[in-house]
């Protein structure tokens, strides 16, 4: 591309420090209102308590932001952090970033785990961390340039608006001959006209000579990325790394535990889930046969046609090919569509290569919208990333405005014409387009569910009542794409969640519903404590979290706590202590995640949320709101009432046992979080107790205090 300028306006020279058990030991402020650049020490305790990764974002965001900032204050920052463990090339799914920032949609705290090679190259440069400050009113590049060890400010003019071509064009143009040695973060014009933007982090795939995507999806992290004025970030390495770039303490420890890690995938994915062929497209099959693929926003678990969505279809339009998105994973899921033809929006008719679609696009852009048509799910796939847009709050939102209209709450009036109806393609690909021009309905779409909520009851006269069961959001977050109601576990999931019902805390539906590892209350709620601190862990370290099990031992059914898989957990202490030196047992990492888990909640508190109040979930989530969901499942939902809950159906019409079925399951899922709450160290009210603090370690003036003034007193 010819026509764009890139002007120097600030360097910052530095010394590149040598990378010591995993950790480069400085972070690197960048402010856009004044260009100042600063590097700054890791110190022990940053080490010791927060260990990396989200650690490290939220010790940054911590500092650089009051009770009072909101996302689109200049002093909110976009922290990106990689860890003591990534970019380690031999050990499976060893590349990840943390990017963080307060949230357009909550308000408090987000975080989003992320391939691509930002973060290692970002660490390899010589920083642990990056935070972002400030805002300008001219488009940005930073480039960090790890090889040359020099920061570089540009203002940029005439870069194209799209996330795929701006990575093209900025790869090139730094790439010196060497592709391979550039990472790009961006997102796209989408980001700046919805709440939910994403970021882009990229990867050069040598074979397929193009820059490949990974997803900061959740959040809106995308938005406060473009309202600084922050056209990309640019990171330069070389990108010949081997086990020793990492620093690792004890180099052949690290090398045994790899080496049995990748040997088990590559022997055992061909024979369980095929991620290295198909990704995470196996899971739709899966899930619609236990009735938790979410149809229709959420109405339905199953669809007859979903078939079309599943594993067998996307083996064949997966383009064949090594598909890793960092170096040396062998779970290799990152897939791709090549020569892909739009039938929408400015790439119409053109051959284009799509990054995706994995599991959560698949259903928040197909079967939640009535859509089962892989073309349209690719097609939408591809202009949300182009257009920098969370696909999973694309999905749900989009699924919320169609029952909304189904249900006459809203109609055409409201929609500019658009025919919303589940299974309109048309329609759902004119909304994704509209919200990239920010005009439209498209533009209100682009808002969230709980702006939306709020809209059609205040503008439209809708109900509220309504709106509140079937809007599926919780502290402002969109749902992720897993039907709940007949998973008490997965409930916890997402309403007890720190950011908000995203699956990557704890994504128990699996074992709950599938394998029934966990079929007491008592397992639940101790699961709702372990799994979201192990989950916690991979992202302190910088790891993908599929490794662990998504692909496990094969007489891993036959231990005593199968859904753990602590083999896996023993390998992954090793490889810590094998890197940073400090010994750990599986045990010890839970500790170290339990910490920056407490930390966070505490976060929360100080931004005006994290008590019980903030825990809540719309009802559908729980049950059948309507009688149609629940006579779809009649015989289900009588057995429960007349066996489980010892009631007299006979004679009763459908909309009296709908609520009856609702007071039981409230008030089960409030029993859950009691039993949750305690199991963790918290309050009543959901808060952490001050002697919970201080076994964690975290008990700062700042944050006694804090605890103090909402009524914690032991």
């Amino acid at each position: 591309m010819s026509g764009y300028e890139l002007k120097l306006e600030k360097t910052f020279a530095y010394q590149r420090p040598p990378i010591d058990r995993g950790y480069a030991n400085q972070t690197l402020h960048v402010n856009l209102s004044d260009l100042a650049i600063a590097a700054r020490p890791v110190t022990s305790q940053m080490k010791d308590l927060f260990i990396g990764g989200k650690g490290f974002d939220l010790w940054m965001l911590w500092n650089a932001v009051t009770p009072k900032t909101r996302w689109n204050d200049p002093e909110n920052p976009v922290c990106i952090a990689c860890g003591p463990l990534g970019g380690t090339p031999a050990y499976p799914g060893s590349g990840k970033s943390i990017a963080a920032t307060l949230s357009p949609l909550t308000g408090a705290v987000i975080d989003s785990n992320v391939g691509g090679y930002f973060g290692p190259y970002l660490k390899f440069s010589g920083f642990d961390a990056l935070e972002i400050q400030g805002r300008s009113d001219r488009d940005l590049v930073v480039y960090v340039d790890g090889i040359d060890q020099t920061v570089q400010i540009f203002a940029a003019t005439g870069l194209p608006e799209d996330a795929y071509h701006l990575s093209e064009v900025l790869t090139g143009h730094f790439a010196q001959g060497k592709p391979r040695n550039i990472s790009v973060v961006s997102t796209g014009p989408g980001a700046k006209n919805t709440f939910f933007g994403c970021l882009n982090f990229s990867w050069y795939d040598p074979k397929r000579k193009r820059a490949r995507y990974k997803q900061a999806g959740r959040g809106g992290i995308g938005t406060v990325f473009a309202d600084k004025g922050l056209k990309a970030l640019v990171a330069r390495w070389d990108s010949g790394i081997s086990v020793d770039t990492n620093g690792p303490a004890y180099r052949e420890r690290l090398k045994q535990v790899a080496k049995l890690h990748a040997k088990e995938i590559v022997e055992l994915d061909p024979k369980q889930n095929e991620m290295a062929v198909i990704g995470t497209t196996h899971i739709v099959t899966i899930m619609n046969d236990h009735d938790l693929l979410p149809t229709h926003n959420f109405r339905f678990g199953s669809h007859r046609e979903a078939a079309n969505l599943g594993q067998a279809v996307f083996r064949r339009l997966f383009a064949p090919g090594y598909d890793g998105c960092w170096m040396g994973c062998t779970v290799a899921c990152s897939h791709g569509v090549r020569d892909f033809t739009p039938l929408s929006g400015p790439y119409r008719g053109r051959k284009v290569f799509v990054d995706g679609p994995e599991y959560e696009t698949i259903a928040g852009c197909g079967s939640l919208l009535g859509i089962f048509d892989p073309h349209t799910v690719i097609e939408l796939n591809f202009y949300c990333d182009a257009y920098g847009l969370d696909t999973i709050s694309v999905g749900t939102a989009t699924a919320f405005a169609m029952e909304c209209f189904e249900l006459g709450l809203i109609d055409t009036r409201h929609t500019g014409g658009l025919e919303l109806y589940f299974g309109n393609r048309a329609a759902a690909l004119e909304i994704v387009h509209q919200m990239a021009r920010g005009e439209g309905f498209g533009r209100v779409v682009g808002q969230g569910v709980r702006r939306m909520k709020r809209m059609f009851a205040e503008e439209f006269g809708a109900d509220p009542t309504i709106l509140a069961d079937i809007g599926m959001e919780s502290k402002g977050l969109e749902f992720s794409e897993y039907m709940t109601k007949e998973s008490l576990a997965q409930q916890g999931g997402y309403g007890l969640a720190l950011k908000g019902p995203q699956h990557d805390e704890a994504w128990l539906i699996f074992l709950d519903m599938v394998h029934n590892f966990m079929p007491t209350f008592e397992q639940k709620a101790e699961a709702l404590h372990w799994f979201p601190m192990f989950r916690t862990w991979f992202s302190l370290c910088g790891l993908c979290k599929l490794p662990w099990n998504d692909i496990v031992p094969e007489d891993n059914k036959d231990t005593p706590e199968p859904a753990k898989v602590m083999k896996h957990v023993r390998w992954y202490a090793e490889y810590f202590s094998a890197v940073t030196g400090r010994e750990a047992g599986p045990d010890d990492l839970i500790r170290m995640s339990e910490a920056v888990y407490n930390f966070q909640r505490i976060f929360n508190l100080r931004m005006g949320l994290g008590r019980r109040e903030h825990d809540t979930l719309p009802y559908r989530a729980v049950g059948p709101v309507t009688e149609l969901e629940y006579e779809s499942r009649a015989e289900r939902y009588d057995k429960q009432l007349t066996d489980t809950h010892r009631v007299d159906i006979a004679g009763k019409e459908t909309a009296e046992k709908v609520a009856l079925l609702r007071m039981f399951r409230e008030r089960q899922y409030e029993t859950l979080k009691d039993a949750v709450y305690q199991r963790r160290g918290w309050t009543a009210d959901g808060i952490p107790t001050l002697a919970t603090v201080k076994r964690l370690g975290i008990d700062f003036p700042d944050v006694v205090a804090l605890l103090k003034a909402n009524g914690v007193t032991a």
